[in-house]
């Protein structure tokens, strides 16, 4: 089988791209796959160290507002289709997968002008404005949340959940003291992105010392940019200051509560891994898609929800230790979880795409 994928922007997008591609090399050795990304976005350099070949064109996202960029991003957007054609023509695909970001779109466009079968892949609990758009395009729709699927009547669309799912359950447990924990202590692991959060680590310089002498552990992530300003505060010997962590998801497994961001792959493991957790979800991306997301869960009981103008006072120790000590409501919360549980997503699209285009497994 002849795949092309395109994903670009964010890990959001490419990691669940290459969750797609690296299954599809597993269960069909003979797959030529080849990715178009942007030229200037991290895509540039993950997808090739991932092992795939790649082909980056220029693209640039619309603003929102009216932006005499709009003219230039238009113009790049009808040239793109253009170069898309002439790399379609040449790699001669037997599907073209769109995961998301600005450069999938001229990608599947091209790729449904010339006859070819297209799937997209939506991370978020909604459309994002390139998915919107591709979606007229597409043969199949791939969901990662189960309530998109029930409030849409388009008989493309698919429940899959998000292929990232299956890195997660797949990934080696690790050893806590080699993180400097503790093995038989409860850990809270609070984690804003890779990169952190500005707002929230000014807000949690003071909001840690609430966790002084607790008997469990709260690890705090900065991210990079941000470590340096907690060099010099002193916090209990229970509170960890890391700016980033290695294999993360390996760590999510032995963490009692998670206290973080609420984007789609972060989603996808607290809901593979059954990690109980409280979501903060960022308020400057687009359409408040990660509030979006953590409704969808915190409506179903499966998480608890504080909304950053609300982190203030006492509020998270609360609620934190909420998850830690009320039995009741843990075990609540974690069969609640198991009903976003989608173990063999990135199997189950594999799948869907083979039926598609009418290959032998």
């Amino acid at each position: 089988m002849r795949v092309i994928i395109s994903a670009g922007g964010t890990g959001g997008h490419i990691y669940p791209a290459l969750a797609i591609a690296n299954k599809i090399k597993e269960k069909d050795k003979t797959s030529k796959i080849l990715y178009i990304g942007t030229t200037n976005r991290m895509e540039k350099d993950i997808v090739p160290k991932a092992g795939f070949d790649f082909i980056g064109i220029k693209i640039d996202g619309l603003k929102r507002s009216l932006s005499l960029k709009n003219i230039k991003s238009a113009l790049l957007f009808f040239t793109g289709i253009s170069k898309c054609k002439k790399i379609i023509k040449k790699f001669k695909p037997d599907v073209v997968i769109g995961v998301g970001g600005y450069v999938s779109a001229p990608v599947v466009y091209a790729a449904h002008k010339l006859g070819v079968k297209c799937c997209i892949h939506e991370q978020n609990s909604s459309f994002g404005m390139t998915n919107k758009f591709a979606s007229k395009y597409a043969d199949k729709i791939f969901v990662s949340f189960k309530s998109l699927e029930e409030k849409s009547s388009d008989k493309k669309i698919i429940y899959t959940g998000n292929p990232c799912s299956e890195n997660a359950i797949n990934a080696k447990v690790c050893d806590k003291t080699s993180y400097g924990l503790t093995p038989n202590k409860k850990l809270v692991l609070i984690v804003m992105g890779s990169l952190g959060s500005k707002t929230i680590n000014d807000k949690m310089k003071n909001m840690l010392t609430l966790f002084n002498n607790k008997d469990y552990e709260v690890m705090f992530v900065t991210g990079k940019n941000y470590f340096d300003e907690y060099k010099k505060i002193k916090y209990t010997t229970n509170i960890k200051i890391v700016p980033y962590i290695d294999g993360m998801v390996s760590l999510l497994k032995k963490t009692d509560c998670l206290v973080s961001r609420a984007g789609a792959s972060t989603l996808s493991e607290i809901c593979s891994l059954n990690v109980p957790s409280i979501l903060v979800p960022s308020p400057y991306v687009t359409e408040n898609h990660q509030y979006k997301n953590a409704m969808d869960l915190v409506s179903k009981d499966a998480a608890m929800i504080l909304e950053e103008k609300d982190l203030q006072g006492d509020t998270l120790l609360r609620m934190v230790e909420k998850i830690l000590n009320d039995k009741t409501f843990i075990r609540k919360l974690k069969d609640n979880l198991k009903l976003f549980e989608v173990k063999n997503s990135a199997s189950k699209i594999y799948d869907e795409i083979v039926k598609l285009v009418g290959v032998k497994k």
